[in-house]
């Protein structure tokens, strides 16, 4: 049976810090419904200290940040951009549309239509997350999306210009330094500066995540991302020192983010205490790492490889390592997860920032429901049907009788009408 060697915050406190930040976004929404651009400077200038003429920047202003970019940045952006757009390929390559006939005259098909305008968040905050700008904006104009909005918040009252590189070279047809629940609330519901779209998309804090579920059903989101989350799964075989690397530099994202250890090895459990512990005296991020360790770090101790797949699918984490003798293991039985990253010569990191798959990933044990941000996000997959005359008496007369059955007299009259009409005809010839 498992056993917690270490536990973190409970439901009760985290549900509790949840709605204060629930009450603050309803707030911020309301006001920008109601007040548009005024609301959305004002939110600016208090949270942000930001208030430009304009939060959009001009062609001028995109072409003087590349010009003074060094060039081995713009290199780096590139390469993982080059990976990222390739997996997105793929992926695109692997939707078709279809039309089949499934009975003499009857023709069903589908068509993959993306969305037509999608905003993208990338977060700023403690860290310029440049990287979100390929996920985001790349895998949206693989889809073929026609319209692609980015948002970004300054950082100490600067432009984040290594993010604006980003989401220039992605292909974002307007460029936004805004961020915060303000930004999101000018995406979803539009101002007279800032025209909305139908999807916004992106990471962000616990207030852009409240804020995108909320907005929710006025726009589409991509899905529910709070904050980050990381589970390794270890046997004897991995070693403390590179478990409570990949366990802090998932931490230091953020003092919520959880990070969990699901081992076979009490030895190696009480190793990576110890570790974790060395690591923080010499880590630049110490302080929220730290804070997140302490909180919402834990580690189960597990009998064998099945329970350790009962209790990381209970855990449903966005990044799971698989440190074990045997990874394809749990390729094979986990469901629940956002991406998995087997064996030692990978890690979250690469996922994060350039190996190519994408990084915007389920959290809240959304796993259980849904994978992360793909092409598949942006595309409506919308059916369409035909029928000959013939095939429209015969549905026709399975229709009358299944809307009778269910008392439905306006819809058992539409397929009346033609069974009438088109049986005429076809008895006329």
């Amino acid at each position: 049976m498992a056993r917690y060697i270490k536990k973190g915050k409970s439901e009760d406190e985290i549900n509790e810090a949840d709605s204060r930040v629930r009450k603050t976004v309803e707030r911020i929404i309301k006001d920008v419904v109601l007040n548009g651009d005024k609301a959305v400077r004002e939110y600016s200038a208090s949270f942000d200290n930001w208030v430009p003429e304009s939060f959009r920047l001009t062609t001028n202003q995109i072409q003087e940040i590349l010009d003074h970019t060094p060039d081995h940045v713009i290199e780096d952006i590139l390469f993982a951009q080059k990976q990222i757009r390739f997996f997105a390929e793929q992926q695109r390559a692997s939707f078709t549309d279809i039309e089949v006939e499934t009975l003499p005259g009857v023709f069903l098909g589908h068509k993959n239509i993306p969305v037509n305008s999608v905003g993208c968040y990338i977060p700023g905050g403690r860290y310029p997350m440049v990287a979100s700008a390929h996920m985001s904006i790349i895998t949206a104009k693989v889809a073929g999306v026609q319209r692609i909005i980015a948002f970004t918040p300054p950082i100490n009252n600067k432009i984040p210009e290594a993010t604006v590189c980003a989401m220039h070279f992605a292909g974002a047809d307007e460029i936004y330094i805004l961020g915060g629940v303000q930004a999101l609330c000018a995406m979803a519901i539009g101002t007279n500066s800032i025209k909305p779209v139908d999807l916004i998309v992106g990471p962000g804090n616990a207030y852009v995540a409240e804020a995108k579920k909320q907005l929710f059903g006025r726009v589409g989101i991509d899905l529910f991302a709070g904050p980050t989350e990381i589970l390794v799964i270890a046997d004897e075989t991995a070693d403390a020192e590179m478990v409570a690397c990949d366990l802090l530099g998932q931490a230091e994202h953020g003092p919520t983010s959880p990070a969990a250890l699901i081992t076979t090895s009490e030895k190696l459990a009480k190793e990576t205490l110890v570790e974790i512990e060395r690591q923080l005296t010499i880590l630049p991020t110490a302080d929220i790492a730290g804070a997140a360790w302490k909180d919402y770090g834990t580690i189960i101790l597990v009998s064998d490889e099945q329970e350790a797949v009962l209790e990381a699918d209970a855990l449903a984490y966005e990044h799971v390592e698989v440190l074990t003798h045997n990874p394809q293991y749990f390729l094979d039985h986990m469901t629940n997860y956002g991406a998995l990253f087997l064996g030692p010569e990978t890690n979250v990191a690469y996922g994060d920032k350039v190996i190519g798959t994408n990084h915007t990933l389920p959290t809240g044990r959304a796993a259980r429901y849904t994978g992360g941000l793909w092409v598949g996000k942006f595309l409506k997959n919308c059916t369409y049907q035909r029928c000959t005359p013939q095939a429209s008496v015969l549905i026709g007369e399975y229709a009358m009788r299944l809307c009778e059955l269910e008392g439905f007299a306006g819809h058992k009259a539409q397929a009346e009408l033609r069974v009438n009409r088109y049986h005429k005809i076809l008895n006329e010839k």
